[in-house]
């Protein structure tokens, strides 16, 4: 584990135990709170002295996707009993399908464009973000929201559904694009711990054609735009860096059979047999090439494209993309 995951891990063990001291008083003092409290105690001990995130029993690394899920583990997965093990098997499939239920409707037509998403965890829960939220506003306004929280597994899953729940909340009181933006961040930076963060891409489309783009830090939106392509910079940190953070939003034309490309770096940081990455370079000369296709097949064969220069390789980070496209 490296120093940024043991300092979150240390906070997060610290927090329950002094939230636990505040709960065993006399009146409340059981066991089970204090045995908790023990276990947590032993699991600081074991961060202070170098043995924490080793098996007890075979002495080797706990998996890290684990740990981050329950801080308090002592075994890894090979050595938990069967009755665990199915467990976490159970939960697991759980938190995957509520996230599942959580994303957009594929394939749409909505406000004058045509949107369609590529989903894809590289373990059964994801960290990336994506999703749609149509308005009532009179020129038919709909919002998207796509980016990637920080960490991996089910800890970066719960803080995919904490930005869920805190932006189709915050979208009722009508606020413009950026100060939506700079809420949020505020809530996001008030209830998580500070080593967590969020890359996001907030935006908004009308059926005129009308797009405004506030980009938290995340890799840059790609464009097309008559032919020529072009990225929408950063206009503002991540979200959960800095508390008073300000964030600014840039606005765009598109007519008809224009494209707007997201992507998380699970896309362009894809490595191959070489250790070469897919790059910016090379996705930007593949959306410009194929912009004129449906969302769907522009993603497809983006797929395509990224498996083969994948060859053998592993994957090791979830992949998201959302093509939006003009078309009316």
């Amino acid at each position: 584990m490296n120093t940024s995951e043991t300092s979150e891990i240390k906070a997060q063990l610290l927090h329950r135990h002094a939230r636990l001291q505040e709960f065993i008083v006399e009146e409340r003092k059981t066991p089970e709170l204090i045995r908790l409290l023990h276990d947590v105690e032993s699991a600081l001990e074991r961060l202070n002295d170098g043995t924490y995130g080793l098996c007890d029993i075979c002495h080797s690394a706990i998996e890290p996707e684990y740990i981050r899920a329950e801080p308090l583990v002592k075994v890894c997965l090979a050595h938990l009993s069967e009755e665990q093990q199915k467990s976490i098997e159970m939960d697991l499939q759980l938190a995957s399908e509520i996230q599942s239920m959580l994303l957009p409707t594929q394939d749409v037509r909505i406000a004058g464009w045509e949107l369609s998403y590529h989903y894809e965890p590289v373990g059964p829960v994801s960290g990336d973000y994506c999703d749609l939220v149509t308005s009532n506003t009179p020129d038919s306004r709909a919002y998207f929201f796509f980016g990637d929280v920080s960490g991996k597994g089910v800890a970066a899953s719960l803080l995919v559904s904490h930005l869920h729940a805190m932006f189709r909340s915050l979208l009722s009181s009508e606020l413009p694009l950026h100060k939506l933006v700079e809420r949020a961040n505020r809530l996001f930076c008030e209830s998580t711990l500070a080593t967590n963060f969020a890359t996001l891409v907030a935006g908004s489309v009308s059926a005129q054609g009308d797009v405004e783009i506030c980009n938290a830090g995340h890799c840059y939106p790609l464009v097309v735009k008559g032919g020529q392509i072009r990225s929408i910079e950063s206009t503002g940190m991540p979200l959960g860096t800095f508390f008073n953070a300000e964030y600014h939003s840039r606005k765009l034309q598109l007519s008809r059979g224009d494209v707007l490309f997201l992507y998380t770096d699970g896309l362009t940081e894809t490595r191959n047999p070489l250790d070469e990455e897919y790059s910016e370079a090379q996705l930007s000369a593949l959306v410009t090439r194929e912009a004129s296709r449906p969302p769907r097949a522009l993603i497809d064969i983006c797929i395509e494209d990224l498996t083969r220069f994948r060859s053998n390789s592993a994957r090791v980070d979830d992949l998201t993309i959302m093509v939006l496209r003009k078309a009316d």
